[in-house]
């Protein structure tokens, strides 16, 4: 064997054990330790159902404990200061988009950029509805958007988020209806206060506003989804009503930190993928009020930008800027 030959046999040797002896990549070797889910609502919500069901599952799969860690208040900046403060990639938020896409024109200064928060992996649409009280006596929303012409100035609303105020509150402007956004801290109040007729319109979940419908206390008129979501009521979209305008889907799904691994972030899409095609978690995320509809990162973040482009455009119009 010529010296030349042997030195490649040798370099081929050692290049062959350092291969074997090299560390597996970060996203093959991660979690290292317990994931933590930050989410900006409360125990009970369907968000926070969703969660758990989701962290109940990974654990399996990641070898390690997934835990969900509830921090409401502030109108989501609370979880999300939580999230950015922790700075690792075993800290992650489980989120709706609608908690932070009218941040920018509901708040002076925010403590985040909105780059902060990547979108790993779209995971459920809340189903949104919009609800009337029995005694107004309409039974659409054109029907609504009649009686608010015929009477200015006599109808109140809410909804839930700061999202859906922007685009109630936009479309009202623009088309020349007196219609009053009542606010309300609670939720559940406002719902309560549908029922006995001292607001005409509520907007929010359909979890939320289920048992009130069962109870007849409150009729829905339509849900603000692009789509008729699967186990949905059986009434129009605001589209099929002939109002595109108030579309509004209730985009949930996972984000990560800035500094995480673009392998990483691939992997967890995949998980989440995986354990959203499990039947089990569909029929009972349904049964919450829920859409199972997986994105990857790419597609989660195109549906986060058409939200936070609608917003944008009502807060034009409602002559609100947005925060510097």
């Amino acid at each position: 064997m010529t010296l030349k030959r042997l030195i490649y046999l040798v370099a081929a040797i050692v290049l062959s054990a350092l291969a074997l002896a090299a560390p597996p990549s970060h996203a093959q070797g991660w979690p290292q330790r317990s994931v933590k889910f930050i989410l900006p609502l409360g125990p009970g919500s369907g968000v926070d159902i969703s969660a758990r069901l989701f962290a109940d599952r990974l654990t399996g799969r990641w070898g390690q404990p997934v835990v969900v860690e509830n921090r409401p208040g502030g109108d989501g900046i609370v979880a999300i200061t939580a999230f950015i403060s922790a700075g690792d990639d075993h800290t992650l938020l489980y989120a709706p988009a609608s908690s932070f896409t009218a941040h920018p024109f509901l708040h002076e200064k925010l403590p985040y950029e909105h780059r902060d928060l990547v979108p790993i992996a779209r995971v459920s649409n809340t189903i949104v509805v919009a609800a009337v009280p029995p005694s107004l006596n309409v039974a659409s929303v054109k029907e609504l958007m009649e009686l608010a012409k015929a009477k200015p100035g006599t109808l109140n609303f809410n909804t839930a988020t700061g999202v859906t105020d922007f685009i109630f509150d936009g479309y009202f402007k623009t088309t020349g209806l007196s219609v009053t956004r009542v606010p309300y801290r609670d939720t559940v109040q406002a719902l309560n206060d549908l029922g006995e007729g001292r607001i005409q319109l509520w907007v929010g979940a359909l979890a939320i506003a289920r048992p009130h419908v069962q109870a007849g206390r409150v009729k829905l008129i339509a849900v603000t989804s692009s789509q008729r979501p699967a186990g949905g009521p059986d009434v129009p979209t605001v589209t099929e009503a002939g109002y595109p305008e108030l579309t509004f889907d209730g985009l949930t799904g996972l984000f990560g930190p800035r500094e995480m691994a673009p392998a990483l972030r691939e992997r967890v899409a995949a998980d989440i993928r995986t354990v959203a095609a499990d039947p089990e978690i569909v029929s009972r995320l349904t049964a919450t009020g829920q859409v199972v509809s997986p994105g990857s990162g790419a597609d989660f973040a195109a549906s986060i930008d058409a939200q936070r482009n609608a917003v944008a455009n009502f807060a034009k119009t409602l002559g609100t800027k947005p925060s510097q």
